[in-house]
C-alpha cells in the first residue's frame, strides 16, 4: 500500500498553522482521534476500576483495551504491558527491582552502550552502583556511527547480568543489530531490556519474536499521549517482586502500576494503536496486528524517502556536516554547520516556521563520542505527516544560513 500523506495530515490540527515539524523524535504532533479520545473519558462516567457500577466497569475495560492494544503494538502478551509515568520512570523501578530481585551484587555486570539515550544508561548504573556491581560500556564507532555487534560481544562475560541496549538511536537513528545482540546476550546467560523508544515510532516491533526480555517505549512518539509503557517475559515479570502499597494487587501488570492508571490517557494510547493500523485502508475484517504490519511498511517506505532527500541535500551545502552515517537507520538526521552553534541554527530555523531543534537530547554519551559535546547538533526527525516540500523548506533554510557564515 502507498500511504496517503494529505490525508493523513488533514486528521492533526497542528499542522494546519502550516509549521513544518521534523521535532517528532522528542514528541510527534497527535490526531484528533486521540485527543477525541482523551477528552470523552476525561468527561467519562468513570471511577476506580471494578465491576459493579457502570462507571467502574467502564474504567476496567478502558485499561482492558489499552493493554490488548500495545500488546498488539508490540508483539507481546497483553498481560505483560505495564503502564506508567515515562519509559525513564519505569525504567528506573525497573532497573532497582530486578538489581534486588536476582540478587545482583559484587562480581555481577551490566552492560550498556554509549549508543543509548540516558534513560537506557543511568537506570541500570545507579541500580548496578547501588549493590556494588560492575558497569561495563559496548562503545559506538563515532567514525559510522555503528554499534558492532563485536564492541557488545566483547564486554559480555559469564558474569553479566544484564544487556541494556536501544532499538534506534534518538539522536542519530542509528539501528543496531538488536536480534544478533539479543542472541548473543542470552548465550552469556544475560537477560536484555531494549528501550524501543524511538524505534517503535518508525517500525514494526514484535518483542516475541525479537526475543527480548524486557522492552520499552513511549506512546507520545507515535501520535500519543504522554506515558510510558514497558513490557516482557510473563515468567521474567512474575518472578519479581517491586516495591508496592501493601493493599494493591499482587498480580501482574498491577504490582509495577503505582496508584490509580490515568485512564484518559490510556483510551488515548488505544486510540493511537488503532489509528495507526486504520493507515491501512481497504483491508476490513483484518487483525489489529496485521494492519499494523501493513501500515508500517508504508510508512517505512515514505519515511525512507524523505530522509534521503533531506541527507542528499545536507550534502550539497559546503560548510554542513551530517552525523548519522550508520547503514541502518531511522529517518532522523543529525547535523551541524561549521562555525555555527547548533542553537543558533535551530533559532534560525524557527523563523522560518521550521521546528528542528538542536541538543544531545539525553543522548550524553553519544554526543560526547562523536565530539558534539553538550552542545549536540541539530536533528531533524522525519514523520508520516512530513512532505518533500517541508524538507525543502528545511534545506533552504540551512543553506541561506550556511551561505551566510
Amino acid at each position: 500500500m502507498t500511504l496517503d500523506v494529505a490525508a493523513l495530515r488533514a486528521q492533526f490540527p497542528a499542522l494546519a498553522t502550516g509549521t513544518a515539524h521534523f521535532d517528532g523524535p522528542g514528541g510527534s504532533q497527535t490526531p484528533s482521534s486521540v485527543a477525541h479520545a482523551v477528552a470523552a473519558t476525561l468527561g467519562s462516567s468513570i471511577a476506580n476500576r471494578g465491576s459493579v457500577t457502570a462507571a467502574e466497569q467502564r474504567a476496567d475495560a478502558v485499561v482492558v483495551a489499552a493493554r490488548a492494544a500495545m500488546g498488539d503494538f508490540l508483539g507481546t502478551d497483553p498481560r505483560t504491558v505495564i503502564f506508567g509515568r515515562s519509559m525513564t520512570a519505569l525504567t528506573m523501578d525497573l532497573a532497582r527491582t530486578l538489581a534486588r530481585s536476582h540478587g545482583w551484587g559484587p562480581g555481577d555486570e551490566v552492560v550498556v552502550t554509549s549508543l543509548d539515550h540516558d534513560g537506557n544508561i543511568r537506570p541500570w548504573v545507579i541500580a548496578a552502583e547501588a549493590v556494588g556491581a560492575t558497569v561495563r560500556s559496548a562503545e559506538v564507532d563515532p567514525q559510522t556511527g555503528e554499534l558492532p555487534l563485536e564492541a557488545v560481544t566483547s564486554v559480555l562475560s559469564d558474569r553479566t547480568r544484564l544487556v541494556a541496549v536501544t532499538g534506534a538511536s534518538n539522536l542519530i537513528g542509528t539501528r543496531p543489530d538488536l536480534r544478533a545482540i539479543i542472541d548473543a546476550a542470552h548465550d552469556a546467560g544475560a537477560l536484555v531490556h531494549v528501550d524501543a523508544v524511538h524505534l517503535a515510532a518508525h517500525s514494526r516491533l514484535n518483542r516475541e519474536s525479537l526475543g527480548a526480555d524486557l522492552l520499552a517505549c513511549s506512546p507520545y512518539k507515535f501520535f500519543g499521549p504522554h506515558l510510558g509503557v514497558t513490557c516482557g517475559r510473563l515468567g521474567l515479570l512474575e518472578g519479581l517482586r517491586p516495591d508496592k502499597l501493601l493493599p494493591s494487587s499482587q498480580d501482574v501488570p498491577e504490582r509495577f502500576e503505582l496508584g490509580t492508571l490515568p485512564y484518559e490517557l490510556l483510551a488515548g494510547t488505544t486510540a493511537t494503536v488503532d489509528f495507526i493500523a486504520g493507515l491501512a485502508n481497504g483491508r476490513a475484517g483484518a487483525a489489529r496486528a496485521d494492519l499494523l504490519s501493513a501500515a508500517f511498511a508504508a510508512l517505512e517506505e515514505h519515511e525512507d524517502a524523505l530522509r534521503i532527500r533531506a541527507e542528499d541535500g545536507l550534502a550539497a551545502i559546503e560548510g554542513v556536516r551530517v552525523h548519522s552515517r550508520a547503514t541502518h537507520r531511522t529517518p532522523t538526521l543529525l547535523f551541524t554547520i561549521d562555525g555555527v552553534e547548533p542553537a543558533a541554527v535551530h533559532r534560525h530555523l524557527a523563523t522560518l516556521d521550521v521546528n528542528a531543534p538542536s541538543s544531545h537530547f539525553y543522548a550524553w554519551e553519544l554526543s560526547h563520542r562523536l565530539g558534539l559535546g553538550s552542545a549536540g547538533g541539530v536533528r531533524v526527525g522525519m514523520a508520516p505527516y512530513s512532505t518533500p516540500r517541508e524538507v525543502d523548506r528545511l534545506l533552504e533554510g540551512v543553506a541561506a544560513l550556511a551561505g551566510a557564515r
